[in-house]
This record gives C-alpha cells, structure tokens and sequence, in this order.
C-alpha cells in the first residue's frame, strides 16, 4: 500500500487517498525514463472542463508544489494538490492495453456520471 508524506514536516499517513495499480506504476516509470531531464514524480489531479464538469490530467513534474499532498508508490513520487484530493478519492488509476486502445484507467467511485465520449465526469 501507499505511504502518504507532507513536506518539510514529514507527516506519514498509512494508506493513500488513491491507489495507483502496479501495471499503471510500470508506464509511469517507463514513460518518466524517457524524459529529459528526469522529472521527480507525476502530478495527478482533477481539472474543471469537458462536458460533464471535471477531467482527469497527469503530467510530470521536477518538485512538489507549497499545498501539494506527496504519495510514494514503489518509490513512484505521486503529487496530488488539495484541490483535487477531495475527488480522487477512494479512485484506483490503472493502465489498461486492448486491441482498440491504450490508456490509463481512473476507477473513481465518487463519479455519479460521465459523458459519452468517457472524457470527462461529475460527481
């Protein structure tokens, strides 16, 4: 399971707001390896837009930001901001490869709908 730290003061939490399945943490690092310079961790969080109210976005960054939650997954440093804590979670993010597509997954239960194209949700 995941270990939650806040910076400078160390606070440790025991288990993760959202869980990062081990297949989604492989692409991650994969990915990251390809970057240069090398980023520190991977910001997930929920944005407004799309046409049901939120979207989802990841991106690399090189540090945490001042009210940045920080998640290690196997030593994968997540940046969560505290905005978007409060809908991700309970969510499972997953890596998902078919013959139609290739893509990460959010499992999110706090979702009450989504719109037809799957891009975007409301709770």
């Amino acid at each position: 399971m995941a270990t939650a730290t806040v910076a400078p003061a160390e606070e440790t939490v025991k288990a993760a707001p959202l869980n990062l399945t081990p297949q989604a943490i492989a692409k991650v690092r994969e990915i990251m390896a390809s970057q240069d310079p090398l980023p520190a961790g991977l910001r997930v969080g929920v944005v407004g837009g799309g046409c049901s109210g939120f979207q989802y976005s990841m991106s690399f960054e090189n540090q945490s930001g001042m009210m940045d939650k920080v998640f290690s997954f196997d030593d994968l440093k997540v940046f969560v901001d505290s905005t978007s804590l409060m809908y991700l979670n309970g969510c499972t993010v997953d890596y998902v490869e078919t013959l139609e597509a290739a893509g990460f997954k959010f499992d999110n239960p706090q979702v009450k709908s989504t719109c037809g194209c799957g891009s975007s949700f409301s709770v």
